[in-house]
């Protein structure tokens, strides 16, 4: 790696990780605690790249792109924060950020998008920064794991595509969000933005009217995946006939399109009109990390509603973080304003929280309209989530052993589990050599437990 980089940070830890990490990577670093020190380094022409925190003591690193791309066009920026809602990401790619990461970042991450922001330079031309809408703030998509982070990147990238969107995920995750952000952060926030179900569709007039109302804006076909026969085939007919200025389509779905149309319960012509980008937006239960940080917004969101202040006792925060919350970030939210509501003192017990999480349901929720979805659409479904998370780069080579073995470990231990430890039994329900079977529990360094097996 070559070249020199300005680093804004008011974290002295981080400034100083930062440094050594680039320095050793073959980079001149210049280090900073001050927005207006890094402001006079770039109008003197110091630098190739720029990583910069968002909050600093003296301003706002997003607030200050803008002026970055004038003074030094092509200058890339990586936009670091501990800011973890969905604004950051887009208020980033807004403002033409190189990159976006969130805190705690991964170092060995890092690096490499400073290597790459290193070698080429930003192509995009600026776009205006949309006028944010007043209950943004307010919007629960919150979250530091991964998957979310990936998540708020991908919209980022999307907002302003001229290609359908297809937003997956259970009930009460929060599709209808992304949709609405999507569009809210788009050039299109100024248009209409329509929500239709199948209904809509009904009558001579009724495509007809969607169009007109909809106005070039965005339509949104809410749980497309419960569309009849006949709505699939209006939809079809009025995707075809869309006028120009076209809007933007967009749909949302619990239950999973693929297996659905290999089912032959989805049209295959309209699932290909409607997935020019897919979002699966991930279960609470696949962000349990994200949970407290969610509680957290819900609480100081019923403060500000003035419903007085409350807080989570440890031993109640572990319990919320325990639950599977089948309705997912819907249900907690309902959950925590119960909370708010009924909770006598500021700090909320574990036996209030079980009270309320007592009358809920703890079964897991069920996809493809109540039916128990196809293995191969469950193992399709996560290799698509998969892939999205590495945007447009590829996962790293090997994927086909790797993924092999993370499908074989968990099957062996779940059989032999069903066995009580008994290998031959486990071999003989696999249909595999015993051998091959003491190898394979060898080399997946799989615990074996002999006992018997209670039926």
């Amino acid at each position: 790696m070559d070249g020199t980089v300005l680093v804004a940070d008011d974290d002295r830890t981080i400034r100083t990780v930062l440094t050594q990490a680039l320095t050793r990577a073959g980079c001149k670093v210049h280090a900073t605690s001050s927005l207006m020190t890094l402001m006079r380094w770039v109008e003197e022409g110091k630098g190739d790249l720029v990583i910069s925190d968002v909050m600093m003591p003296d301003g706002n690193g997003l607030e200050a792109l803008p002026r970055i791309g004038k003074e030094r066009p092509g200058l890339p920026v990586i936009v670091i924060s501990a800011q973890n809602t969905i604004m950051t990401a887009i208020q980033a790619a807004e403002a033409e950020a190189y990159d976006y990461l969130p805190k705690p970042f991964d170092l060995p991450d890092l690096m490499k998008r400073a290597a790459r922001a290193l070698e080429r330079k930003r192509r995009a031309a600026p776009v205006r920064a949309p006028e944010p809408r007043e209950d943004a703030g307010d919007l629960p998509l919150v979250g530091r794991t991964p998957s979310m982070q990936a998540l708020y990147r991908l919209v980022a990238r999307v907002m302003n595509a001229d290609l359908p969107v297809l937003v997956s995920g259970e009930s009460g995750t929060g599709k209808s969000l992304i949709a609405r952000a999507i569009h809210d952060f788009s050039d299109r926030r100024t248009l209409p933005f329509v929500v239709a179900q199948a209904a809509d569709l009904a009558g001579a007039d009724g495509p007809s009217a969607l169009i007109s109302k909809v106005r070039g804006g965005s339509l949104v076909l809410d749980e497309v995946g419960d569309f009849d026969d006949d709505s699939q085939a209006r939809l079809v007919r009025m995707l075809d006939a869309l006028p120009d200025p076209a809007p933007r389509i967009m749909a949302t779905s619990q239950v999973d399109l693929m297996a659905q149309m290999e089912a032959g319960k989805f049209r295959q012509d309209l699932y290909y009109r409607i997935a020019g980008v897919q979002i699966a937006v991930p279960s609470l239960r696949e962000r349990v990390e994200d949970i407290p940080l969610l509680a957290d917004h819900f609480l100081a969101r019923a403060e500000r509603e003035g419903a007085g202040y409350r807080r989570l006792s440890n031993e109640a925060a572990s319990l919320v973080r325990a639950y599977s919350w089948p309705g997912n970030v819907r249900q907690l939210e309902n959950a925590i304003r119960r909370l708010v509501f009924t909770a006598p003192e500021e700090e909320i017990t574990r036996a209030e929280v079980e009270q309320v999480l007592g009358n809920q349901p703890v079964t897991e929720p069920t996809r493809g309209g109540g039916e128990a979805e196809k293995l191969s659409a469950s193992v399709a479904r996560h290799l698509r989530r998969y892939f999205d998370l590495h945007g447009s780069a590829l996962p790293a080579p090997g994927l086909y052993d790797r993924i092999l073995r993370e499908v074989e470990a968990p099957l062996i231990e779940i059989a032999l589990d069903a066995t009580g430890g008994n290998q031959a039994r486990c071999a003989d329900l696999l249909g595999i050599n015993r051998n091959t079977l003491r190898k394979k529990i060898t080399d997946l360094d799989i615990q074996v437990t002999r006992r018997r097996k209670l039926m």
